[in-house]
């Protein structure tokens, strides 16, 4: 009987929850005033001729369906406008958590994916597609939700792909480094040795932690650091009192949270609440 995966993605969207909101894409003052806080980075393409920006992506019609994606956000003139009666697009404002989300930061400046090489993420874009150019009563809410779930369906097609080579989502696509990372981000105020996390992985103490480093690019102990650190300045921005702070994300105690965090941030956790309030 194989072995169940664990779910790789589920810790991550419930601490950095996705924030989708599909943009128009015309042109108005009315649509402009609307979304000015607004700037699309993702861009699924259904079909039809397009005019874009950027030369980079000037073969992007030829390759549709298609998506493509900038993680920390597009390009300041990165634009997508339509050439054809018959193009088929949209955009979207994609807010992954905000700058802190580890996945977000792990994945490449720009993700073009090939839908008809990605037939369940397909399976949502031609829906969210159907929506848009067939507009219905309650579209606004579904549209948006459903841009959620191609963000998420998006994520997990780059992990189980496996292309990426190092960092996380090449941590989450191995079979056994994934087992460790799963229970670093659901459980990290237990005082995991290095040990525990190779028996968790299936793997000798030697060979895990080799491994680790080659695949995500840092050792298990930066990486169950870092991870304890962003969820220390989450709680800490949300104005959590330190000391539940320590024992939630499980530093042995204030003073060592408070030094490992102004070590990485450069400030204290006093100042980063003052700063953030």
């Amino acid at each position: 009987m194989q072995k169940k995966r664990p779910d790789r993605l589920s810790a991550l969207i419930q601490r950095f929850r996705i924030d989708a909101k599909v943009l128009p894409v015309d042109n108005s003052a009315a649509a402009h005033e609307r979304n000015q806080h607004l700037t699309p980075n993702l861009f699924i393409i259904g079909r039809g001729c397009l005019n874009v920006s950027d030369a980079r992506f000037a073969g992007l019609a030829d390759q549709t369906p298609v998506l493509v994606f900038f993680p920390r956000g597009a390009p300041a003139d990165f634009t997508v406008q339509t050439a054809t009666a018959d193009a088929e697009f949209v955009c979207a404002s994609v807010d992954t958590g905000g700058v802190s989300n580890p996945i977000s930061l792990a994945l490449p400046d720009v993700v073009t994916v090939a839908l008809q090489e990605a037939k369940p993420l397909q399976a949502v874009t031609d829906i969210l597609l159907d929506e848009a150019f067939a507009p219905r009563c309650g579209g606004r809410a579904v549209i948006d939700r459903l841009c959620e779930i191609v963000v998420i369906r998006l994520l997990r097609h780059l992990i189980e792909a496996g292309k990426t080579e190092v960092g996380l989502v090449a941590g989450l696509a191995h079979p056994n480094i994934s087992q460790a990372i799963v229970v670093i981000h659901n459980n990290p105020e237990k005082n995991w040795h290095l040990e525990d996390l190779a028996e968790i992985a299936a793997m000798s103490r030697t060979h895990f932690a080799n491994t680790f480093r080659k695949v995500v690019g840092v050792t298990p102990g930066e990486y169950l650091s870092s991870w304890r650190l962003t969820l220390a300045r989450m709680e800490i921005t949300k104005g959590t009192p330190l000391k539940t702070v320590v024992r939630k994300v499980g530093f042995s105690s204030s003073a060592a949270l408070s030094r490992a965090f102004k070590r990485r941030y450069g400030i204290s956790p006093r100042q980063d609440y003052a700063r953030s309030a």
